[in-house]
């Protein structure tokens, strides 16, 4: 784990993809959290270590919140971001797209869904796209939107959720073409929900994850396996790793990241056995950029490695020096430490208890 960007006052709201043999995150910077003078920052790296500003984005009319980042059917980027309008505007929100063909230059950004409905995440399944929106006008609804250019988004489900005030939310494809929706809700109840449907997606069946969750993204592994990316709130607010199990309706915690206070909004991409998650995080005072390389452990076979609690075994949970056989899930460093996911959350459980104090981003072999 590395901070690769701290140069606002507040740098926040971050995605990631690989394209073309390089690395792009994207993310907000602004003076604050919410603050009339937000931008989109585009950084490139082709090795994950060196970063460089790519481009800048910017609006003389709006804070520009939220930027993620896709690559498209035509292989070309696509950056989407909600603006929040400046008074006297009577719109409060309107999400645009930008694209470009070299990461670099960026054309005019054009409006996509509607007004007042945040189009939070882009995802696209063969040539057509599809997005969540939710409402910001006062009436706390999502509606699904489906799309052929990614400039003209059509509604697809007029009222995709609207109990607990549900809000940002993440889609997955399966092969057999069911569609998965991670959502988060803000409401009473709060807790976040995992919606399923089938082709053309119009009717959806939902489950109650039981646990508040924010700024969720989620990713099928190469192996079939679900990861998700959420922001925790028991004992303390951070950005954790879990395992989604979508016939239980459940995401369980594995690993906890360096982070606390204002935190979340990861980016996920799976290349070469590692999961790599940009996030932000306070943890260690101003808010930051953070890149995590992560090794999941494999798929256990069917009479499973864990015992019967469902806890990692001694030996999936200790820090080694080199490979280990079967890591929980753990950070890798350029040193060859590992650092597991029943370490830190160990580690996490004894802070609780006052026997150790709290792990910081230095403490995390970087």
């Amino acid at each position: 784990m590395r901070r690769i960007w701290d140069q606002a006052p507040h740098n926040a709201f971050t995605d990631l993809t690989r394209w073309r043999g390089a690395w792009y995150c994207v993310f907000r910077e602004g003076k604050g959290h919410v603050s009339p003078d937000g931008a989109v920052r585009i950084l490139v790296s082709t090795d994950g270590d060196q970063w460089e500003s790519a481009a800048r984005l910017t609006s003389s009319t709006a804070d520009l919140r939220d930027p993620k980042i896709v690559v498209t059917p035509e292989d070309r980027l696509m950056v989407t971001a909600a603006g929040a309008l400046h008074p006297p505007s009577e719109t409060r929100h309107q999400t645009h797209a930008w694209f470009s063909t070299d990461g670099r230059s960026w054309g005019e950004p054009s409006a996509i869904g509607e007004p007042n409905l945040w189009l939070w995440r882009v995802s696209w399944r063969g040539d057509r796209a599809y997005g969540v929106g939710y409402d910001t006008a006062g009436e706390r609804f999502t509606r699904l939107y489906s799309s052929r250019d990614g400039r003209q988004f059509e509604p697809l489900v007029r009222t995709l959720f609207d109990a607990g005030y549900p809000n940002e939310t993440s889609l997955v494809f399966l092969p057999n073409g069911d569609c998965l929706c991670l959502l988060r809700r803000d409401g009473q109840p709060g807790t976040g929900q995992l919606g399923r449907a089938q082709p053309p997606y119009t009717e959806w069946t939902w489950k109650d994850l039981g646990i508040k969750i924010g700024g969720p993204h989620m990713l099928r592994l190469p192996d079939g396996r679900l990861i998700a990316a959420v922001r925790l709130y028991d004992g303390g607010a951070r950005t954790a790793l879990g395992w989604v199990e979508p016939g239980a309706g459940t995401l369980r915690e594995i690993l906890t990241l360096p982070s606390g206070g204002d935190t979340s909004y990861p980016g996920l991409v799976w290349h070469d056995g590692l999961l790599w998650v940009s996030y932000y995080s306070s943890h260690e005072g101003q808010t930051s950029i953070y890149l995590a390389k992560v090794r999941l452990e494999p798929r256990a076979p069917r009479h499973g490695r864990r015992t019967a609690g469902g806890h990692a075994s001694p030996a999936q949970s200790r820090v080694r020096r080199g490979r280990p056989r079967a890591a929980a899930a753990g950070f890798v460093s350029a040193a060859g430490w590992w650092a597991t996911a029943g370490d830190c959350l160990g580690a996490r459980r004894r802070v609780a208890r006052g026997q150790q104090r709290p792990m910081s981003g230095v403490e995390l072999p970087a």
